[in-house]
Parts: C-alpha cells; sequence; structure tokens
C-alpha cells in the first residue's frame, strides 16, 4: 500500500482491550491497529514524495474513531536524533512520530522523529512479532512509543544523509500513544521537496502540522538560540536589566494605526496597544535604570508585506549616559556575536557608515544594499541647457535627472524590453511616467530617444559618459522629477537589474550604519512636517537654531539592504521636546494631554539617554535564509492579518460588546 494511501485513508481496525495503567510502560498488541499488510505482497517504498502534494479540503475529514487506549506518559530514555554507534547494544525507549514507513524482504522499516531528528527502526517478525504486526500496520504521524536496542546497520544500508545513518533500533515493543484520525492535508516528510507547491493559507491553516516539518523547527530553534545569545550578552556582559513595560497603555503618534482595547471599567475609554515601548523605556531612565532592555511584543495597524506583521517582536534597549560612539559600539559588538556564533560569519571590527544624504545621493535609498556597485549619478548640470523637452521642463520646475548605468545591459535588454518589458514595467511600479535610456555603441556612439540623442553634442556626450562611467556595451537608463521619486524609481530598478544580472555576491555580508537623518519630512498630503523616525528624537546640536532643517542624532543598522534595527539619542529637555512636537504640529494643550507624563518626567532630572530597537523577526528571517518573516514566527498572521489557525479576528457574543458599552452597524 503506497503511503498516500497509508496516509489519506482510513484502515481497518479490531476493539482493543484495555490495558492496565501503571508507573512502567506495558506494551500490548495493537489490535486496536489494522490489520497487517500481506506479507506476500512485493516489497514497496512507503513513501509519496513522486506524487503531488494533493489539495486539501477546507474542512478535514474525520476517519471514524476506533475504541481508544488509555492515557499513557511513557518515560522515555534517548532522543531519536541524538543516538550514534557509541550507543550500540543499549536498550532504549524512543517517542516520537512516524516520518518514513516501507516494507522490505519481509521486514518492515520506519523512520521515527523527535526533536532532536530521526532514526531508523526495524522489526524482528520472529523474535517479536507483536512489534512486527504493530509496525506494519502503522500510518505516517502516528504518534508512538518504541522499545529496542540500538545496533549497527548492515555496511550496504548505512544511510549517510541521516545524522543516525550508522544505526538502527531493532523494536522489540511498540505502542501506539495516538493514532491519526484525520486525513492529512499535506505530507510532513515530504513536505519539503513540496513546499513552493503548497499554498501559503494551507501551511497556515494547518500550523501545527506544518510546524513539525524539519526546515520550521530549525527556524524557530535559531530564533530561541538568537534570543538566548542577546540575553546572555546584554545581562552577563554589559549588565542590562530586562524590564516588562505595559501592553495596555495610552495611543502615541508613532507612524502607523494603533490598536484599540475598550475599557469596561471606564465606559467610553480605550487603551492602545504599543506599537513600541518607546515613553516606558525613556521614563525608566528617568527612574535611574541604568541599562535596559526587553524581548517586547508591539503592535500596528498597518498594510502587510513579506516582511510586516500587524503584532511584532523588537529586542528594545536604553541606555543612560552614553555617547553616540559609544552606542554604535556596543550594539556594534553585540551583532558582531550573533553573526558569527550563529552563521559563523566575522563581521568588520567597525561598521562602515554612510550619511542618509550620502546613501540617498549614491543609492537612492537609506537602506542600500552595497554587496554590488551599481551607483547612481545626477547628470542635472550636463542637461541644464538641454533641449530635450522633458529634462528641460523637470530642471525648470526645479527637479533633478539621474542616471543608472547597467554594465553591458545594453545587449541584455531589448529596446522593446526597454519600452515595454518588465524593467520597464518595474519603473512604473515606482511611479515614473516613462523610462528613458540610453545605449552605448562599442565605437563609443550612443542609441536612444532621437530627440534625446540630438540634444547631446560630442563634447556633451564624452562628459555624460565620463560622468557615468559607461563603457561600450552598457545601458544607462534615466529618471527624472522630484529628488524623492526619482530615488524611488533608480532604487527599484539598481535592486531588480542586480537580481537580473546576477550581480549580488551571496558570499559577501554588507552591515552598514546610515547616520544623521533629517529631522522631519514634510507630508503633501496633510501640508505639515513629520518626525522620519519619531518625535523624541534628539537634533544635532549644531542645527539647534533651525530645527525644522535639522539633522537628528539617529542611526539605522543595514544588513544586504535590510533595515535590521534602529534607533537615536533622546530629547532629554523639556523646552526641546515642546518645540519639536509643536513642529509637527501638537499645540503645547494637545502634548499636555497626550504627552504631559514624559514632559513632567524631563522636569525632574532626566539624564542624557538614547536607544534602539531590532526587528527580532525581520533579523531571524534574515539569519535563516527565509523568503518571510512567517516562516520565523510559530503562529503568524495572514497578509489580510488574519490567523488561519484560529480564524480570528472573529465576532463576538453581543453581550460582551454591551458590557464595553458598544456598538456595530
Amino acid at each position: 500500500m503506497s503511503l498516500l494511501r497509508r496516509t489519506f485513508f482510513p484502515l481497518r481496525s479490531k476493539p482493543l482491550p484495555l490495558p492496565l495503567l501503571s508507573h512502567t510502560l506495558h506494551f500490548h498488541k495493537p489490535s486496536l491497529l489494522p490489520q497487517p499488510l500481506n506479507p506476500k505482497k512485493p516489497a514497496s517504498f512507503l513513501s509519496a514524495s513522486p506524487t503531488p502534494t494533493p489539495t486539501p479540503p477546507q474542512t478535514l475529514t474525520h476517519i471514524p474513531n476506533p475504541p481508544s487506549p488509555p492515557l499513557l506518559w511513557v518515560p522515555r530514555t534517548a532522543l531519536c536524533g541524538e543516538l550514534s554507534v557509541d550507543d550500540v547494544g543499549k536498550r532504549v525507549t524512543l517517542c516520537g512520530w512516524v516520518a518514513l514507513h516501507r516494507v522490505h524482504g519481509g521486514l518492515t522499516f520506519l523512520n521515527l522523529r523527535d526533536h532532536s531528528g530521526s532514526v531508523q527502526v526495524t522489526t524482528l517478525p520472529e523474535a517479536f512479532p507483536d512489534a512486527h504486526n504493530a509496525v506494519n500496520d502503522m500510518r505516517l504521524e502516528y504518534v508512538v512509543a518504541v522499545e529496542g536496542r540500538v545496533r549497527s546497520r548492515p555496511a550496504d544500508s548505512v544511510n549517510q544523509k541521516m545524522k543516525t545513518g550508522e544505526i538502527e533500533i531493532a523494536a522489540e515493543n511498540v505502542q501506539v500513544l495516538n493514532a491519526v484520525r484525520t486525513k492529512l492535508p499535506f505530507l510532513v516528510t515530504t513536505a519539503e521537496d513540496a513546499k513552493d507547491l503548497m499554498k501559503e493559507e494551507i501551511r497556515l491553516r494547518y500550523r501545527c502540522l506544518d510546524l513539525r516539518r524539519p526546515q520550521m523547527q530549525s527556524n524557530i530553534m535559531l530564533r530561541h538560540k538568537v534570543v538566548k545569545l542577546m540575553r546572555r550578552y546584554l545581562e552577563d556582559v554589559h549588565g542590562f536589566v530586562e524590564i516588562e513595560t505595559p501592553i495596555l497603555s495610552r495611543s502615541t503618534p508613532e507612524g502607523a494605526r494603533d490598536y484599540l482595547v475598550p475599557s469596561r471599567v471606564q465606559p467610553g475609554t480605550f487603551y492602545a496597544l504599543p506599537q513600541s515601548p518607546q515613553l516606558f523605556k525613556q521614563m525608566l531612565m528617568v527612574s535611574g535604570f541604568d541599562k535596559y532592555y526587553q524581548i517586547a511584543r508591539c503592535f500596528r495597524d498597518e498594510d502587510l508585506r513579506t516582511d510586516r506583521q500587524p503584532e511584532f517582536t523588537q529586542l528594545d534597549m536604553e541606555l543612560a549616559f552614553t555617547p553616540l560612539e559609544d552606542m554604535l559600539k556596543l550594539n556594534e559588538d553585540l551583532i558582531r556575536k550573533v553573526f558569527l556564533e550563529i552563521k559563523g560569519v566575522d563581521l568588520p571590527h567597525s561598521f562602515p557608515r554612510l550619511t542618509y544624504a550620502e546613501a540617498m545621493s549614491r543609492y537612492g535609498s537609506d537602506r542600500p544594499d552595497t554587496r554590488f556597485d551599481l551607483e547612481l549619478k545626477d547628470v542635472s548640470d550636463i542637461f541644464s541647457d538641454s533641449t530635450f523637452r522633458v529634462f528641460a521642463d523637470t530642471l525648470g520646475s526645479g527637479g533633478i535627472i539621474k542616471v543608472l548605468c547597467v554594465p553591458s545591459g545594453a545587449k541584455r535588454y531589448s529596446n522593446t524590453a526597454l519600452k515595454k518589458g518588465d524593467i520597464y514595467n518595474q519603473a512604473i511600479k515606482s511611479g515614473a511616467k516613462g523610462l528613458p535610456f540610453l545605449k552605448v555603441f562599442d565605437d563609443g556612439g550612443i542609441e536612444g530617444i532621437p530627440a534625446l540623442t540630438s540634444s547631446l553634442d560630442q563634447t556633451k556626450i564624452e562628459q555624460f559618459l565620463s560622468r557615468c562611467s559607461a563603457r561600450p556595451g552598457d545601458l544607462i537608463l534615466f529618471a527624472v522629477g522630484h529628488q524623492t521619486s526619482v530615488n524611488k524609481t533608480l532604487d527599484r530598478l539598481r535592486v531588480f537589474v542586480a537580481h537580473e544580472l546576477d550581480l549580488i555576491d551571496d558570499s559577501r555580508h554588507s552591515i552598514l550604519w546610515v547616520t544623521d537623518f533629517p529631522m522631519f519630512e514634510w507630508n503633501d498630503l496633510e501640508q505639515r512636517f513629520e518626525a522620519l523616525h519619531h518625535p523624541f528624537t534628539a537634533p544635532n546640536p549644531e542645527d539647534i537654531n533651525d530645527l525644522s532643517s535639522a539633522r537628528a542624532i539617529a542611526y539605522d543598522m543595514v544588513y544586504n539592504g535590510v533595515e535590521i534595527g534602529g534607533g537615536s539619542l533622546r530629547i532629554y529637555k523639556r523646552e526641546v521636546q515642546q518645540k519639536v512636537l509643536e513642529i509637527v504640529g501638537i499645540s503645547p494643550e494637545e502634548a499636555e494631554a497626550k504627552f504631559g507624563y514624559l514632559l513632567e518626567a524631563l522636569d525632574m532630572g532626566a539624564p542624557p539617554h538614547g536607544g534602539i530597537a531590532y526587528g527580532l523577526d525581520r533579523l531571524v528571517m534574515l539569519l535563516a535564509g527565509a523568503s518571510s518573516i512567517r516562516d520565523v514566527i510559530a503562529f503568524p498572521k495572514t497578509t489580510t492579518a488574519q490567523c488561519a489557525l484560529t480564524r480570528s479576528p472573529s465576532e463576538v457574543d453581543p453581550q460582551q460588546l454591551q458590557d464595553l458599552s458598544l456598538q456595530t452597524r
């Protein structure tokens, strides 16, 4: 019988006499199990690897339940994945799940899996017929206890792909602790190969089954190791204290919508779930706790993407009396230790730094991936007197012209692709209205939009190609318009081209600081300034006389083009904090109502302080080589902010709403 059939279809069963319960393990003939396989049936490997993963039903179909044995808690004496040739001859009791099952030459073999790994179990039909029959009749994912002796495998049966491939367990007694009574939506054993074929919503709906997969087990264990390492380093090396901050708090402006919780005790009022512990950790500094950290749960009601969740986890830190250089060094040491011990990667002793202005000018992004060398060039001055109308109008309205030179791109991208292909679509998705381009010929000539090429004389062409560091065969892509939109377009094209042309060296590790962010950015929609990070970030003292254009003492850590952490030194004087709040449109009265407790604390002797927060989910995703943070979170939400497993959010009993003085439409 094939593995698929054993997994998805019920087998016949007999009633089982209830065994006596005792403190020791009693093994009984599993007459509850299906009838033994026909021993004359040709040997077959009961695996479903060549069979595509079936599309599961929305609701699992339950198999009729045979009489169940009593509950048993078997004292195991070893773990499946930790046995080795050193254990040969030992009698062991193992517990776990049936991972693979095959019949060969009158013998039945299975792989037993627990959290530590798997080991092969074989039967001895003449010496232990009951154990042989029990193993014969098992289905995948049965929970079983196996008692037997560790022995070496025959030389021709050694499996070098298994950690325990040199040994096996000769089963003497077998007990089914729990049977599989439903049709499984997918096979755990073959799910690694079929992962790309399985819909993520199916994996999330049956998350308990999905988490049994070795890759998911590895991801969650890696997350545990990262958190454990961070805790030990911060506490044992630097004397940090872990302090919990409230989950039920009040709404603060941190850039996203709050999740609100109505109060039953105070009708008509609401708590807000914290977007971060920002204000509480600052008040801990005022309270005299020198070094605080927390593995903090945070909540933001915002549109989701691959690396975002409505509830997420941060490593949150705050330090008093710590200058900028000491802050950066401590965090470099922390991340260097994490990468060394988790991935064996030795990061540089001092991380490179880019100012925000440099990063945007050279890469069009404040989180640049520097594993490849494509840099942007501003060519506005070269086209200052251009007759090409698009460029002239752009410069006349205060815009800029920047380019991205793609090595050997002239032949790689046809004119058709540049006018309506994938690369053109990337530019349009970024908000560009078109994609002007030039190709450089082997003789140094150029090809492109006739109106553009005809506007350049030979001197301008040479100046332009020199600015772009362009060589024969290169492709030059243009973006024109406001600086923000131009950088957005070329940043997207830069990353797209790097992947398309395989320019990224995956063996490199690009980690750097981006510093000197602007304090504020202009919100065109609301016609006001808003804080680029948050309104509690300290301005650079050199810019204190013009806060609206000031640089912030803020810093982001970027790894391979992904922001993994960000922080700043904080405002610790009330008068400066009030001025910053006024610039972002918060009146003194509103500031007192929303942040009176913080302003009051700043007047009570607040020390100079600063901090940082790391996106733990995102960091672990990168360390694990996963493509989504949902693969490193045990029970994540979907892209529509729902829990597929528990089917939340859900409607609630009307009485609960009445208790909260709430009504629904």
